[in-house]
């Protein structure tokens, strides 16, 4: 069975713990590295998540740490989201025992790619701002990744995000500017996919707390995390935003795709991103999803972790 190599750029972030808890043990993946970079909360935080999370499966994932700031912005955070320390509900120990490599995350994708050219897909699940520096500081580093998958846009607008905004593209749009030029084989996940089409409702958030310990976890994790608009409407509803990219990597055929140029707008209304669909187009952009396979895929993947037992759930 072949396994492929990835990288996992997170910045963790309640769906981007969901998306790594899940996928550790896929027996497709080969998981070579994982960058943090400042996002849904600080750097600090989102790398000590980031290590926390493999502290509780037991995991010797190499971790690098990334940019704490945009490649030419002020940071912005999603703590009203995620919660202040990133995890939703869930407090993780100030202190994790794993700890990042020497390495930044800039100087450990390029080793690695350097290594596995043309094999190395990278999942993007927050912030543009490493792969951004990493084409910067080695321009010939896009001819050595295999692909790019990444969640964030919303090229068509959606509730919530009327203006074509997306809080991943927005954190630092010239570095999303950068990776959409560079030539890189990329596959655009948009924000309202988790959403509006993939999303979990009450019922399976109910669901999966009671399949098992991971499954306490998640739900302690999305006590912060329902979605505002909707709530507003009174529906409750949990964002798969991230495990939507990993998913689609991993079985594509429950996702609808379209091909599409996109541009990003870092001037005038900064971090709008526009498509322009044609079978032509550079880009593949997953438009929708079969919502019953894919929380098929999710509990499947969740029912395998447990024997696993969260020390730290209250």
């Amino acid at each position: 069975m072949k396994r492929e190599k990835v990288i996992i750029d997170t910045d963790p972030g309640v769906d981007d713990a969901t998306a790594l808890v899940l996928n550790f043990f896929d027996k497709h993946l080969d998981i070579k590295l994982i960058t943090t970079v400042c996002g849904n909360v600080g750097i600090t935080k989102a790398t000590r998540n980031a290590c926390h999370l493999l502290d509780l499966f037991n995991l010797d994932i190499p971790i690098a740490k990334g940019a704490s700031t945009p490649m030419f912005r002020k940071p912005i955070n999603a703590e009203y989201l995620h919660g202040k320390y990133g995890l939703g509900g869930y407090i993780a120990p100030q202190r994790a025992t794993h700890k990042p490599i020497k390495d930044d995350a800039v100087e450990a994708i390029y080793k690695l790619l350097l290594q596995y050219p043309q094999q190395i897909t990278i999942f993007v699940l927050g912030p543009h701002t490493n792969i951004g520096n990493l084409l910067t500081h080695h321009p010939d580093a896009k001819d050595l990744i295999k692909q790019i998958m990444f969640m964030g846009g919303s090229p068509y607008g959606a509730p919530g995000f009327p203006d074509h905004d997306s809080f991943n593209i927005a954190s630092d749009p010239e570095a999303f500017d950068i990776v959409l030029k560079s030539g890189i084989p990329l596959s655009m996940i948009p924000s309202n996919l988790g959403r509006y089409k993939a999303q979990l409702d009450e019922k399976d958030v109910n669901k999966i707390k009671r399949t098992n310990s991971v499954g306490q976890f998640f739900a302690k994790t999305y006590e912060t995390y329902w979605e505002p608009d909707l709530l507003e409407q009174g529906i409750k509803a949990i964002a798969t935003n991230d495990c939507c990219v990993i998913f689609y990597f991993l079985h594509p055929e429950i996702f609808d795709t379209v091909k599409a140029d996109i541009t990003v707008d870092t001037k005038e209304h900064v971090g709008r991103t526009y498509a322009n669909f044609h079978d032509g187009g550079r880009l593949t952009m997953v438009v929708g999803a079969n919502r019953p396979k894919f929380l098929k895929v999710f509990f499947n993947k969740l029912k395998k972790l447990g024997k696993y037992e969260i020390p730290t759930l209250s």
